[in-house]
């Protein structure tokens, strides 16, 4: 009897420690969000939109870099002019940085055309655009001299950039975190201060940040 005894609780003691051991080993399952709650969703870049079931979602934050982040520096390329323009030489004044190529029929005509915006409303007062691109096979400093004809770029002010296609992506790819090629239209402008350090990204479709565009320059201005 005694013997049954010690039997039976060693089989109880060993199926309450089993027990204890599967609930240690087996993951804990969390509820998922109900339909009804908000969920953050990091994966949505400033200017773009993921659509819902009831309306578009759209993230216009501005993207701003690191501050310790010495972005968009000590590059050479070579502009309409022939000359060679470095990153040393913008130094001291604002400036917009675009990326399109001279055969693109849609998106670099509109950004272009943005751009020409922001040079007619900032003529005169020290702001630069930098517009490279990304198929100097063909966008020989001759062609671009006849593209920027089209917008009416002033030489001075509105810079087109040509030069190694390796490098100008790896700009691209540091900027932005994306390819930059003629298969992909980024629609950002990107914003660097006079000491040469970035100061912000903005999707020029999204007319909000588009003004915020323009604030963050005046901004700048009156600070030199």
């Amino acid at each position: 009897m005694r013997t049954a005894l010690n039997i039976t609780s060693i089989l109880v003691v060993g199926i309450v420690l089993g027990l204890i051991a599967r609930s240690w080993r087996t993951p804990r399952t969390v509820e998922g969000p109900g339909p009804d709650e908000i969920v953050y969703t990091p994966d949505v870049a400033p200017g773009e939109a993921i659509k819902t079931d009831d309306q578009p979602i759209t993230n216009n934050d501005v993207v701003r870099p690191p501050e310790d982040e010495a972005w968009l520096s000590r590059f050479e390329l070579v502009e309409r002019s022939g000359e060679a323009v470095s990153s040393e030489d913008l130094l001291g004044q604002p400036y917009v940085v675009s990326f399109f190529f001279s055969t693109c029929p849609s998106i670099c005509v509109q950004q272009n055309q943005k751009l020409k915006e922001l040079q007619d409303e900032f003529e005169d007062r020290g702001v630069r655009f930098v517009a490279i691109s990304v198929d100097p096979e063909t966008d020989t400093p001759e062609r671009l001299r006849e593209y920027a004809a089209r917008f009416g770029a002033d030489e001075e002010q509105w810079l087109f950039l040509t030069g190694d296609l390796t490098y100008i992506r790896r700009i691209g790819a540091e900027i932005f975190q994306q390819p930059v090629d003629k298969k992909f239209h980024t629609e950002r402008f990107v914003l660097v201060d006079p000491a040469g350090k970035i100061e912000g990204m903005y999707s020029w479709p999204e007319p909000r940040q588009f003004e915020r565009l323009k604030s963050s320059i005046e901004s700048m201005l009156d600070k030199t």
